[in-house]
């Protein structure tokens, strides 16, 4: 997926200024693609010259104009275009995996101390998520159209990070020496 396509997306949703897509990326759209300020101003650049989108100037008072970007029918035949060609799978690269590979060439200690760091991270994550499903989606029952793909999203996010904790917790328990020590069965002998 390139940038244009998670705009496109954004746009469909609700016309928006470069601002306001910027601060979306930042809120919620970051949650699984992410882009700085500069990249959604410098994108939007190009795909108004490729006329997916239009600005509109809303002018404002005491404050410079403002544009406000929505989709053309080209960008719609884009989107949709786009949503029904095959997803390309998406490719898995973790440091911290290969850490805890070859802890044992180097401080197991240091790199369950790493895992503990990375918990921590996502473990505010996925508190962020489950705030903002509570807040956003308290019958999710109730949900159709683009808020019930908005909270799938969410919900894959969520999945993501419990699965992701489960397996620092492992690791971490894996990699720290207990102080009492482990009991074998009698078919481990």
């Amino acid at each position: 997926m390139a940038l244009e396509h998670a705009i496109l997306v954004s746009l469909a949703e609700r016309a928006s200024t470069g601002y306001d897509l910027a601060r979306r990326f930042d809120k919620s759209i970051g949650q699984f693609w992410t882009a700085t300020h500069q990249q959604v101003y410098k994108v939007l650049g190009r795909m108004d010259a490729n006329g997916w989108v239009a600005a509109t100037v809303v002018a404002q008072d005491a404050r410079p104009d403002k544009k406000v970007y929505d989709l053309t029918d080209t960008g719609r035949a884009e989107l949709q275009d786009w949503l029904a060609r095959p997803a390309e799978r998406e490719a898995t690269r973790s440091d911290l995996a290969v850490k805890i590979r070859g802890a044992s060439y180097g401080d197991p200690a240091a790199v369950a101390a790493e895992v503990r760091r990375h918990r921590a991270d996502h473990a505010g994550r996925l508190e962020f998520y489950l705030a903002n499903e509570k807040r956003e989606f308290p019958d999710p029952s109730a949900l159709t159209g683009h808020r019930l793909h908005q909270w799938l999203v969410l919900r894959g996010g969520i999945t993501l990070e419990r699965g992701l904790i489960d397996w620092y917790d492992e690791v971490v328990a894996a990699l720290t020496p207990s102080s009492t020590p482990a009991r074998t069965s009698e078919e481990d002998r």
